[in-house]
């Protein structure tokens, strides 16, 4: 286990240290070449002992080949916007096996149930919202009518103990 671990890393740390080297020599030999063209030479090494990348070659390309990607990545206009690329399906063909049929159509009941999932607690989530201020309304009218009630029954017994107090008063005075 420790064998293979150590041969991953390996390779993956040689990978990203020759990507780079690659990348980091294209961008000098394009600068080179940028430089070189102002100045009306031809460039024909790279001071690092790499060849010269030659214009619209990709890196780690050698220079006499060419590719067939420069119509396609040709510089905008000033002030023009490139569309955006296409989007590309990631959906490999249809393929005879049986057990890759089913991991598909288990692959896509699971995005359906995923989507219609989605829905109801969408759905479910409105109806709540809605149903809690609703009640929450009704409590509001409650509270007000539940004042109202109070300050009437106040207000009624002060006028009865006012009433009371008057035929008190009246009766003594007689």
């Amino acid at each position: 286990m420790t064998q293979i671990r150590k041969l991953l890393t390996a390779t993956a740390a040689f990978a990203t240290v020759t990507t780079a080297a690659v990348f980091a020599q294209g961008a000098y030999a394009q600068n080179a070449t940028q430089g070189a063209a102002q100045a009306g030479e031809a460039p024909t090494m790279a001071p690092s002992g790499a060849p010269a990348m030659a214009p619209g070659a990709a890196p780690g390309q050698m220079p006499g080949q060419m590719t067939e990607q420069a119509p396609s990545r040709a510089p905008a206009a000033a002030g023009i916007a490139q569309p955006a690329p296409a989007p590309q399906a990631l959906t490999a063909p249809q393929s005879a096996d049986p057990l890759v049929q089913k991991r598909n159509a288990n692959a896509a009941a699971n995005a359906e149930y995923r989507s219609a999932k989605k829905s109801a607690n969408a759905e479910y989530s409105d109806a709540k919202k809605q149903a809690k201020s609703q009640y929450k309304a009704q409590v509001k009218d409650a509270k007000i009518n539940h004042k109202a009630d109070r300050q009437a029954n106040d207000s009624e017994m002060k006028d009865q103990m006012s009433g009371m107090s008057a035929q008190q008063q009246g009766g003594q005075s007689q």
